[in-house]
Parts: C-alpha cells; sequence; structure tokens
C-alpha cells in the first residue's frame, strides 16, 4: 500500500530524480522522490498558484504543506526577504531544504510540522497553501482557523483548489474568519482564493 503524502515517515523506496521547471520566469532545477506529493513534477494546481501570486517583495511569507518546495522557493524568487516552508512530511522537508539552498534561497527555510504548530508563534505577512485536500475537510479548515492566527494584521492567505473537491464550502469557510475573501482566478477547475485579514487591534 502505498503511502500519503502527508505521512510524517514515507516508507516508500527513494526514488530521487531530478526536475526543471519554471517558476515566475526563471528556470529552476528540483529534486523530488517517492512519497512526497506530485514526485513527477510541478502538479498544476500549483503551478496555478504561483501564477497568480502578488505581493511586494520585502514580505514574510510561509508556505503550508511546501512538498518539496516549489511554491515556497517562487516566493523566494519573487523577493519575499524570508520565507518559511512546513509539511508533516520528513521527506518532503528535507527536499525543501535542499532545493531551496540548491537554487542559491538562504532566506528560505523548512521545517517539519503538523499544519502550522511548529510556527503558532510567530506571524506572516503571506501564508500560501496547496492544502492537503485528501486528509479531509476537518484539516484543511483548521489549517485555515490557524492560518488565520499566523498572519500579521493586513495580511492574506491564498490557497488553490479544486471545484470538485470543495471549493465552494472552502470559500464559505473562509468567508466566516477573513475580512475579505477573493477569487482571483480559475482554470481547468481550479480556483485560486485571496482571503484577506483586516487591521484588528492587537494584531
Amino acid at each position: 500500500m502505498s503511502d500519503h503524502y502527508y505521512a510524517n515517515r514515507p516508507s516508500a523506496a527513494h526514488d530521487r530524480k531530478t526536475v526543471e521547471v519554471d517558476l515566475r520566469g526563471r528556470k529552476v532545477r528540483l529534486v523530488t522522490d517517492a512519497g512526497v506529493f506530485s514526485k513527477n513534477g510541478l502538479d498544476y494546481g500549483s503551478r496555478v498558484l504561483i501564477e497568480a501570486l502578488d505581493f511586494p517583495a520585502g514580505v514574510d511569507v510561509l508556505d503550508v504543506g511546501c512538498g518539496y518546495g516549489p511554491i515556497g522557493i517562487a516566493a523566494g524568487i519573487m523577493g519575499a526577504s524570508s520565507v518559511v516552508m512546513l509539511d508533516v512530511n520528513e521527506r518532503a522537508v528535507e527536499l525543501a531544504r535542499e532545493n531551496a539552498a540548491a537554487n542559491g534561497l538562504l532566506q528560505i527555510q523548512a521545517m517539519q510540522s503538523d499544519l502550522l504548530e511548529a510556527v503558532a508563534e510567530k506571524r506572516f505577512d503571506i501564508i500560501i497553501s496547496n492544502p492537503p485536500i485528501r486528509a479531509g475537510k476537518e484539516t484543511v479548515h483548521r489549517l485555515f482557523e490557524q492560518a488565520f492566527s499566523c498572519l500579521k494584521a493586513n495580511g492574506s492567505l491564498w490557497i488553490v483548489i479544486q471545484k470538485k473537491q470543495g471549493a465552494a464550502s472552502a470559500k464559505a469557510k473562509l468567508e466566516t474568519m477573513f475580512e475579505r475573501v477573493e477569487e482571483i482566478t480559475k482554470d481547468k477547475g481550479y480556483r485560486i482564493y485571496k482571503a484577506s485579514k483586516g487591521s484588528e487591534a492587537g494584531n
């Protein structure tokens, strides 16, 4: 039986390979392995999310469920001053760390974490996620709640989700927490949502 990509310690035999992807106009080589999400190359949803991202240089970014690191690495290429990448999968974290270093993005760090637990006390301008839909709606909604807590005032959460995998209910959940939720784009059934936090006092 194959591992879920959200297993803490994948038991699948290693099958390392290098893929070349275009991230915001820069060609990068990324190492992947068995037991991680989209091991054969950048998945379509992540590609749509990466192309839709829009934020100024100098922000602090968090990538939740980073896999081997393409989204967080794209954020680094876009000029984020710091990027933290999180994944529950230790093999994915090791790859993300390796890929960031190999591409010269020294402002990026990767850590193993169950959703956002490892950074619960930190605050970010931008949080990005291709959420682990197969882990279930409860897990995805918990990710949204933890992201809201970890955003600075006026920060925003960017996510990609397929219409057939619950985009409408995800958007409805986001709208119960965030001041504004926008559909930034849609492509082949994928929806990109930007959920913006207000300027609440004390945040």
